[in-house]
């Protein structure tokens, strides 16, 4: 069996168009122009299982803004098995600002950075899949193995600190890719931006599913000492095999619960986020996710459902499918019961929970389980007093 690329649905047409003096019935020569056929489908973006090993998504369709779709057919010359297997490139982002500014009603942050696009982690689930779009790549397996690092996050971050007119407010690590995936390993982007706000005072609050963050643990330790510094983990279900499947290159569930241990025992506000909920896949585990957390540590907790916009889902639907066919269609009914019907609905105050009988039993049995467990009966309020603007090389020192 062979398989080569091939562009799908260019067709070219003759058109005609008025010319001269615009008179309806005074049609110039034809001209030659391509069109577009517009649509969805992404069966032949299906990737063979070998070449996709260790990753999330089935697929790997094109961007949603390109005018050409994709697909890998068999044209008998040259066998799948001579195709390469998908592997983690890293490219560098030379963005010229680092914090991005958001006023949603219904997040609690409105500052935030992020220092790599795509993530390794592969979660089926990821809502920031549809960005990668954004760059021209997959929100499959693209977002998986096309990453892009900021190496100059910490010197940016630093020179928009020092602006005088920057006011201080919680800064969020985490809001759209994971901080702590693999590659931050390697590239330590992370830790250099957290040095940063260590230096300057600067609150921050992190959401990771990766035990990475025990690796600095030194410095937001002392940043904790002055209430500057809290870190939610996410944990998703305890089912290693599940876990395995959803977020495939993710630390284990048992791994996340250590790193809560390790940073509650380090003396740093931690937290878990049971995110997202997926009706009829993890949502029986609620209780137990959140006793485990409490056992570990954890003094807070929230909770997402799962989000579908965009190209999550078709990625989803194809996951479901292939992981767990005998209750897929009740999963995505649950979820459509949630949204007026719709696989997702993006208005603010709904999109993260949604509504109806089903959303306010999952919001009532985590109240429950809150109440009992004795978790967020204190909010830790980080402190924005004591931040100092940097000063960069030949800046002014405070006056004062």
């Amino acid at each position: 069996m062979g398989l080569r690329l091939a562009l799908l649905c260019s067709i070219f047409v003759l058109m005609t168009r008025d010319r001269g003096n615009g008179d309806a019935g005074a049609a110039g020569p034809p001209l030659l122009q391509r069109q577009w056929l517009p649509g969805p489908d992404v069966s032949g973006a299906m990737v063979d299982h070998e070449r996709r090993r260790g990753r999330g998504a089935l697929s790997n369709a094109s961007s949603r803004f390109d005018a050409a779709r994709s697909e890998t057919f068999d044209d008998g010359w040259e066998g799948e098995a001579d195709l390469p297997p998908f592997k983690t490139e890293v490219r560098f982002d030379t963005t010229r600002t680092i914090i991005a500014r958001n006023d949603s009603p219904d997040i609690s942050f409105d500052r935030s950075i992020n220092m790599y696009r795509g993530c390794e982690h592969g979660c089926i689930y990821c809502f920031a899949r549809p960005t990668h779009s954004y760059l021209g790549h997959s929100a499959g397996l693209d977002f998986e193995t096309k990453l892009y690092a900021k190496p100059e996050a910490a010197q940016l971050l630093e020179r928009e600190l020092a602006n005088p007119r920057y006011s201080c407010a919680t800064m969020a690590l985490g809001t759209n890719t994971d901080p702590y995936q693999p590659i931050e390993r390697e590239h330590r982007i992370t830790r250099a931006i957290l040095e940063v706000l260590d230096r300057t005072n600067h609150p921050v609050g992190i959401v990771t599913k990766s035990a990475l963050i025990t690796r600095d643990i030194d410095i937001l330790a002392r940043m904790a000492k002055r209430k500057l510094a809290k870190v939610a983990i996410s944990v998703t279900t305890l089912d290693r095999k599940l876990a395995r499947a959803m977020e495939p290159r993710a630390s284990t569930p048992s791994k996340r619960l250590d790193a809560v241990r390790q940073l509650a025992a380090a003396g740093i506000p931690s937290g878990v986020m049971v995110a997202p909920i997926i009706p009829a896949l993890n949502d029986s585990e609620i209780e137990r996710i959140l006793e485990a957390a409490k056992d570990a540590g954890a003094t807070s907790a929230g909770y997402v459902m799962l989000r579908m916009p965009l190209e999550i889902k078709q990625l989803f639907r194809e996951w479901l499918q292939a992981e767990f066919p005998d209750r897929a269609q009740r999963v995505i009914k649950l979820m459509q019961s949630m949204h007026g019907g719709r696989d997702y609905s993006a208005e603010f105050g709904l999109r993260q929970r949604g509504s109806g009988p089903y959303a306010a039993q999952i919001g009532q049995r985590f109240r429950l389980a809150l109440t009992r467990l004795k978790l967020n009966t204190e909010r830790e309020k980080l402190r924005t007093d004591l931040f100092r603007h940097p000063v960069l090389p030949g800046g002014q020192l405070p006056l004062l």
